[in-house]
Order: structure tokens, then C-alpha cells, then sequence
């Protein structure tokens, strides 16, 4: 699979591809617009795509400031989850933290998105607390995950 999967960073040309997949996986999507200023004017952002065949299906968000990372999103197009695809964006994620010099990585996940969790645990993140009332759809809280990166 990994073969036919690229990972590389997102761009204007790429915004509505990432809308498809962002309205597919959020009951509260984000913006076109929200992804267009991400993208270029957050100094901080950088934002992956993960295509097949140059087609985008899946995206992750990061924020690199200072020497901390943060996961602002990540998605895969429901059709294609459960496919490893996720695990290699998520490490790709990962990697292109540490090449920025963060040092530690922290995200927030529906604390009922149990496959998720999983992912994370598997590449070293551990519970750090919970964020009540944090997901504006059905106020489900998030709970907070963070990892060193060495």
C-alpha cells in the first residue's frame, strides 16, 4: 500500500480535495477559508496531504511552535480508513515534527474515538487529562494526549 500512497504538503490547488474529505469525516467541517489562512499566513502551520494516484484522501494539521508540536486534525475519507493509511500519515506527522525540532507532540481526540486512541498509544502518546464539553457538535469532551519525540 505505502507504494501507492504519497504524503506530501498540502497547497492552495489541494483545498478542494480537502474539503471533500474534511465535510465526509466532520460533523462541523472547517472552512475553505480556515484551511486557505492555515496554510499561508499561520507561520506555525503545516498542513500534509496524503494522496492515491494524486488524489486526496486524507490530510493532517500541525502546528510547530517553539519546540512543541500539536496535531491541529488529521482525517482519511471514511471509503479508505482501515487501511494502514492513517498510521502512515500520523508517522509522517510525526517525523516531520522532530525535523522541526519540536520536542514533545500533543493532540486532542474524542475521548469515544477509541481507534484513534490507539494509533496514538501505539506510537508512544499517553493520556495527559481531559478538555470537557471540547467538540462544539454534541460537546463531547477530548481527551488530551502528548509523547515526547526524540
Amino acid at each position: 500500500m505505502e507504494e501507492e500512497v504519497q504524503i506530501r504538503l498540502m497547497d492552495v490547488e489541494d483545498l478542494d480535495e480537502v474539503m471533500e474529505v474534511e465535510r465526509d469525516c466532520f460533523a462541523t467541517p472547517w472552512t475553505h477559508s480556515v484551511f486557505f489562512n492555515e496554510i499561508t499566513k499561520n507561520q506555525f502551520a503545516y498542513y500534509l496531504v496524503v494522496e492515491i494516484k494524486g488524489k486526496v484522501i486524507g490530510y493532517c494539521g500541525l502546528w510547530v511552535i517553539v519546540d512543541e508540536a500539536h496535531i491541529t486534525n488529521i482525517a482519511i475519507h471514511s471509503s479508505l480508513r482501515r487501511q494502514g493509511i492513517g498510521d502512515y500519515l500520523f508517522r509522517g506527522a510525526l517525523e516531520m515534527a522532530k525535523t522541526l525540532g519540536a520536542v514533545k507532540l500533543s493532540l486532542e481526540v474524542r475521548v469515544s474515538n477509541k481507534s484513534a486512541q490507539a494509533l496514538y498509544r501505539k506510537y508512544g502518546l499517553e493520556d495527559g487529562g481531559i478538555r470537557k464539553n471540547y467538540y462544539t457538535d454534541n460537546q463531547e469532551d477530548a481527551l488530551v494526549m502528548w509523547v515526547g519525540l526524540s
